[in-house]
């Protein structure tokens, strides 16, 4: 099948076409008017949920937008009231009327006449929300959306000075690929000392978050927020234990290879032990991967990279540029991270990055660029609750462009040694994420089973996990001090609780979709596009079996793919 990225705003046929969103006062009429619209026969009732994913589109983008802006200058105080306003004004007003619309649909005599294989996944997210509604709940939510953000301003005014210049931390970890290793430690030191500077800040809103999160989760009936947030999030076709058996399989079959990584680049650099400052460094004489100068020149690439593999992958980057949907280099006052972030009205979404000049950056933009790929073809779909596609699939399109990116990566590096070192340190990435993955999901786990818990007992629960994942090649002494708060500079843990485990089921099926890249490249993209372009409207089993894979993150798959992985790496 053919796809374009010429991609068309959803036109209007239920708001007025110059409708904005910008108080409740506004907004409320049609919510009234969808609750109170009679539904007289199964055309009336298709009419009527057209008109609600137009609404829902419509006040999603303008949500969307706020956090865009916000995140792109944190220090402008109109952009954060801005989205304040809608999360403490319009959001909690929003609510009370999405429950009632849900509530119709479900009870509407009508609704069992519609396609049930069409609308399966859609009702059975319904219901989920119906069972998870609760008035109390609303303050709460709309308290929490605002603290989150939080995290952003604060990491956001993290800083360093190098040799006389001010350093964003994400600008900074580029001398951590420097080949004198004083400086590397200096500038180690220099980060980790500045995140010291707001442990206390970002312990006493974590502590915060913890709290309004565990009680937003008994008030709906559950034990506590992990279990609150598996149904939240649609896992419907996994659990907790699944989520241990993934711990425990990156341990038996995982934390050995990242030890032979580890301890292999200790040998090429001639260092022993190996320090943390150690890690992305190259030895003496070799200078730094440095893949592109600014931004505009990393898209270029980048869509250049993309045309290579499919041209319509370059054409959603380009739209996305004409419509200036990017902002990608790193500066002073902005949010930390990276993300795609989709755009329910308008269609094409908005790529957010942090580029420093590093290969770690080119790696974030491909990623960001399969997202974007995904909202792309995700939007056609006919009402806005069917581009709502599970995490884990959203993850493989990200990951999964990442390494058949790889071997068009010519673009960025016109040196064949450079070019074997840029695959390398892919493929060595994508397995030592698997026991960061691991750490930060088997601490959330923790946190949430133990909401009440102490300052001093969150710091040793972290450390007990941490030790368990760490690599035995690394050497952390006298690093206490840092280690022991790492887990503060990974901001799901402040903005989305529980998404992450996602990265380490995705990565496993993107290797899958690799090896289907590597064997038969035309039968692989059609399998990919193909899978994404049915956004939400199937399982998450029947979207990894459209997409040919199986949907196995058991500890002999993630032998057999981690053997394949190693088998590449050996190569070069």
């Amino acid at each position: 099948m053919t796809y374009t990225a010429d991609i068309r705003k959803i036109p209007r046929l239920y708001l007025p076409v110059d409708f904005k969103v910008t108080d409740w006062a506004g907004l409320e009429p049609y919510f009234k008017e969808l609750t109170e619209r009679e539904l007289a026969d199964l055309p009336t009732l298709e009419k009527w949920l057209k008109d609600l994913s137009e609404l829902e589109a419509v006040v999603n983008e303008d949500a969307c937008w706020r956090q865009v802006r916000m995140t792109c200058d944190t220090e402008n105080k109109e952009l954060e009231e801005a989205f304040n306003y809608f999360y403490l004004e319009i959001q909690p007003k929003l609510q009370p009327y999405a429950d009632q619309l849900n509530r119709k649909l479900v009870d509407c005599p009508l609704t069992k006449d519609l396609d049930q294989k069409k609308y399966f996944t859609y009702l059975r997210s319904v219901k989920k929300n119906i069972e998870l509604f609760r008035t109390e709940n609303i303050q709460i939510q709309a308290e929490l959306n605002v603290l989150q953000q939080h995290y952003g301003s604060i990491a956001g005014k993290m800083t360093v000075d190098v040799d006389g210049r001010e350093y964003t931390l994400q600008q900074a970890s580029k001398f951590l690929e420097n080949p004198d290793r004083i400086v590397r430690e200096s500038v180690y030191r220099k980060i980790n000392d500045r995140r010291l500077q707001d442990k206390e800040a970002l312990h006493d809103l974590f502590g915060k978050l913890v709290v309004k999160r565990d009680q937003l989760a008994r008030n709906a009936g559950f034990a506590n927020f992990r279990d609150y947030k598996f149904v939240e999030m649609g896992r419907f076709d996994y659990s907790p234990a699944d989520c241990y058996g993934f711990h425990q399989a990156v341990e038996a079959h995982v934390l050995p290879l990242v030890n032979e990584i580890y301890a292999g680049h200790a040998r090429k650099l001639g260092v022993s032990p190996l320090r943390p400052w150690d890690t992305e460094a190259e030895p003496a004489g070799i200078e730094p991967l440095r893949p592109f100068q600014d931004g505009k020149e990393l898209l270029e690439k980048t869509i250049a990279c993309f045309r290579s593999m499919d041209p319509f992958f370059a054409d959603c980057l380009i739209k996305m540029q004409e419509l200036k949907h990017l902002d990608l280099d790193s500066r002073k006052g902005k949010a930390p991270g990276g993300y795609n972030m989709p755009l329910a009205e308008s269609g094409a979404p908005f790529i957010f990055m942090n580029a420093a000049g590093q290969m770690s950056d080119v790696t974030t933009m491909i990623h960001e660029g399969g997202h974007a790929v995904h909202s792309f073809l995700a939007h056609p779909l006919e009402l806005n609750a069917f581009k709502e596609y599970p995490t884990e699939m959203a993850e493989v399109a990200s990951m999964a462009m990442e390494l058949f990116s790889m071997d068009h990566w010519e673009v960025f590096f016109d040196n064949e040694d450079e070019l074997k070192r840029a695959k390398r340190h892919q493929l060595e990435r994508v397995i030592t994420i698997f026991p960061w993955i691991s750490t930060i999901d088997s601490f959330q786990h923790w946190v949430y089973e133990h909401p009440n818990h102490t300052i001093e007992e969150r710091t040793q629960a972290w450390k007990q996990i941490l030790n368990r994942f760490s690599s035995s090649s690394i050497d952390y002494t006298g690093l206490d001090q840092y280690r022991e708060i790492g887990w503060q500079r990974q901001l799901h843990l402040f903005e989305v609780p529980f998404y992450y485990i996602e990265y380490g089921i995705a990565q496993l099926a993107a290797i899958g979709m690799w090896k289907q890249y590597k064997e038969n490249r035309k039968s692989a993209i059609a399998n990919y596009t193909n899978a994404l372009s049915k956004g939400g409207t199937l399982t998450l089993p029947e979207l990894y079996e459209t997409a040919g894979l199986p949907f196995d993150f058991s500890p002999s798959r993630m032998k057999e793919l981690m053997d394949l992985v190693r088998s590449e790496l050996s190569k070069l």
